[in-house]
């Protein structure tokens, strides 16, 4: 028995194997909060912790850099939740 060639490209295979392990990622709806805190605790980390150690002061800011980038792709990206009165 013959085989059917497959109706995709090569072009479409090579894009499915990059992305399979985002095929069923969905950001979270995070609250406000999340962000707020990331932004006072960069805030609070530059100007209160860097002084007095460097090295706590970068493992701060990549954590809460961190939070914050992850607060703006839950912000665009995220399914719009309603609200029931």
């Amino acid at each position: 028995m013959a085989r059917r060639k497959s109706s995709r490209s090569k072009k479409q295979n090579k894009v499915e194997k990059k992305t399979w392990f985002l095929s069923g990622w969905k950001p979270a709806p995070l609250p406000s909060s999340f962000m707020l805190t990331a932004i006072l605790g960069l805030i609070f980390t530059m100007y209160i912790i860097l002084p007095i150690s460097t090295d706590f002061a970068i493992a701060f800011m990549i954590i809460f850099s961190t939070m914050f980038f992850a607060s703006l792709i839950s912000m665009a990206k995220a399914p719009v939740v309603e609200f029931k009165r």
